[in-house]
Parts: C-alpha cells; structure tokens; sequence
C-alpha cells in the first residue's frame, strides 16, 4: 500500500493501492475495500487512480460518486 498524501489535511483515506483494473483504499479507521472497473466502472477507477496519485480528492469522490460500488470488503 503506497501512503495517501492528504494535501487537504481532511481526507478519510490513509493508504491505496493501484491494481490492473483495480484500486484498493484504506480508510483512516483501518478498513480496506476493493474497488473495480466492474464494481465502480472504468472510468471512475481512474479518476479514482489520478486521485489518489495526486493526494486530493478522493475521498469525497468515493462519497460523492461511488458510495458503496466496491467489490469487497478486504477486513
């Protein structure tokens, strides 16, 4: 898992880690969801990659547009 920037200094999002059509996040209270191209859309998987490289953004993004679109769970 690469660290989550946090230029905002606000975000839920600790961690990530970037797959083939996939990324995964860890929250600030320690969960880790799968999100996937066939979950949340390929398009969203790589504003959400872009995000997450960038350090802003993400986590309202997840709220905003794919709330519960995750593939599983991973804890």
């Amino acid at each position: 898992m690469h660290r989550y920037r946090n230029r905002s200094g606000e975000s839920g999002v600790v961690a990530y880690d970037i797959g083939k059509d996939s990324i995964t996040i860890q929250f600030s209270g320690g969960d880790r969801y799968l999100y996937t191209e066939r979950s949340a859309g390929a398009d969203n998987i790589a504003r959400m990659r872009a995000l997450a490289e960038d350090g802003r953004g993400l986590s309202t993004f997840i709220s905003q547009h794919i709330r519960q679109r995750y593939a599983r769970k991973l804890n």
